[in-house]
């Protein structure tokens, strides 16, 4: 069984590199603290963990306070202790010879998921549910650039924002309101090219490829990847099916740019073309 992961994780590092190769000549830059600002560190087993929302993220934090001693069980850990209370360290926390070691010497790793899937449990997380950072900050830009005749109350409150609404900011080129990590490129958020992962695991294959993870970097035993959906536990996680459902709301043409806006996240992690 492992013997089988193992060649899972070379093919893809495989076809990571070889992307890089092809697309990218900015394999000498200078990586500086921007490059690493998503990578958590766990000094005690050595492991950097670049953070991809909506690809397991929070259960992975989780996962990094138990190694590092900060809990005794990631069920123990509450949602708001995972993402504001700042247990874990970032990388770009460390001075320049402190990351350069780190790079060298730790396990470094992401988890990627699907690209459409990802960007259609960003909007159902953040735009379908109360939110009162997404609705004004990013609802009321949306809202007030791409709805005809918004009502004030639409205006005012900036709920309610329609995929197709969302589409339309993310294809943009003159974006109202920045990007946002949720639905920002892999490639930007943990810079594969300029970085040399040692592992790439996929939220497809969340519960395997975790707990092979975890016994690469000698974990210990009873610590097994929590299997339990951080928000909205009632509700059903999205599948092909539901994002499916959601791109049926687009035009042919707005479907293709968003395909291609995450072209290289398609190549990169070898997801076909939906």
């Amino acid at each position: 069984k492992w013997k089988s992961l193992y060649q899972i994780q070379s093919k893809r590092k495989q076809i990571m590199r070889e992307t890089c190769s092809k697309y990218k000549s900015n394999t000498r830059r200078i990586i500086t603290p921007y490059h690493v600002s998503r990578i958590f560190v766990e000094d005690k087993y050595r492991v950097l963990y670049c953070e991809v929302p909506k690809a397991g993220c929070s259960n992975w934090k989780r996962v990094l306070m138990v190694l590092n001693g900060l809990a005794s069980s990631t069920k123990d850990i509450q949602h708001n202790t995972v993402h504001y209370g700042n247990y874990l360290k970032r990388l770009d926390g460390f001075d320049r010879k402190g990351i350069y070691h780190r790079l060298n010497t730790y396990t470094k790793m992401l988890f990627i998921r699907e690209p459409f899937e990802k960007l259609v449990s960003a909007f159902r997380d953040k735009f379908e549910h109360p939110n009162n950072y997404y609705h004004p900050v990013f609802g009321k830009a949306i809202i007030s650039r791409y709805r005809v005749n918004a009502t004030k109350e639409a205006l005012r409150t900036g709920s309610g924002v329609r995929f197709k609404e969302f589409i339309q900011y993310l294809l943009d080129v003159h974006r109202p309101v920045g990007m946002d990590i949720h639905w920002d490129h892999v490639n930007r958020l943990c810079s594969p090219c300029l970085i040399d992962y040692d592992f790439v695991g996929k939220f497809e294959s969340m519960e395997e490829d975790a707990n092979f993870f975890l016994h690469l970097i000698g974990a210990p035993q009873n610590l097994t990847f929590p299997k339990f959906k951080d928000r909205h536990s009632n509700e059903e996680r999205t599948t092909t099916k539901i994002t499916q459902q959601y791109f049926a709301q687009l035009s042919p043409s707005q479907r293709q740019r968003s395909y291609d806006f995450y072209y290289m996240d398609y190549l990169m992690f070898n997801y076909s073309k939906p």
